[in-house]
């Protein structure tokens, strides 16, 4: 899943560098962080959040298939 999730960020931000995935399992929920730069923020949230809604349906499900629960969060170098 991290690997899916991290393909794809890196695919849309100008710094793929900069991006990285933390990834905690609990027993029934996974929660993936993603860090991006600042200035590659708007290029991961999208216009009114549509890429950012469209990358939680693709990992919703894909994490269907081993019936997890997957939780995304987007922060900036900068949050963290």
């Amino acid at each position: 899943m991290k690997d899916l999730v991290e393909m794809i960020v890196k695919a849309l931000v100008d710094d793929p560098s900069q991006v990285h995935i933390n990834e905690t399992v609990g027993e029934s929920v996974m929660i993936l962080e993603i860090v991006v730069a600042q200035t590659d923020m708007g290029k991961v949230i999208g216009k009114d959040g549509r890429i950012a809604n469209a990358l939680r349906t693709v990992v919703k499900a894909a994490a269907a298939k081993n019936d997890k629960k997957v939780t995304i969060e987007i922060l900036s170098k900068d949050e963290r």
